[in-house]
């Protein structure tokens, strides 16, 4: 018997205002896409937890502000592969949009994010992580798929 496929789920919690502007966190010292912009708030699930609760916390941890569970509304579910062969690098991703929060959206976790910033959807800055693009692009339109793929 092969041993099972494995896949490291992450929760993206993906801040939006009007007009249409989104909150994306410059990234730095994580061996991830440092020098990219990405989502504010993004980040693995943890044994026990599930991807709900991890979206509350990560946006806790990394951006200060609290979210009810009410108002995150799911975007799409990415399967999405690095094809390095490498277990840690097959992936499933969900994200979420959120409009209301409480507190002030702030630069927490410093030694991982250099800048915070929010920019208009028709405007964002360059580089973006490639397979958050892809979801801010739909965001300018009727939104992703609930199921995405990248990498494949």
């Amino acid at each position: 018997m092969t041993p099972r496929y494995q896949l490291v789920p992450a929760a993206y919690v993906v801040l939006l205002r009007e007009p249409d502007e989104i909150l994306l966190q410059l990234r730095q010292n994580t061996g991830f896409r440092d020098g990219f912009w990405a989502t504010a708030a993004a980040g693995h699930v943890e044994k026990g937890e599930s991807v709900l609760a991890a979206a509350v916390r990560e946006a806790r941890e990394e951006l200060g502000v609290g979210i009810a569970l009410a108002d995150l509304r799911p975007l799409t579910a990415m399967h999405r592969t690095e094809a390095t062969g490498d277990p840690i690098d097959e992936r499933v991703d969900f994200f979420f949009a959120c409009r209301r929060w409480t507190g002030a959206p702030r630069l927490v976790e410093s030694a991982k994010t250099a800048d915070l910033g929010w920019f208009p959807l028709d405007a964002l800055p360059d580089p973006v992580v490639p397979h958050e693009r892809a979801v801010f692009e739909a965001l300018r339109g009727a939104g992703p798929a609930a199921i995405t793929t990248h990498g494949f």
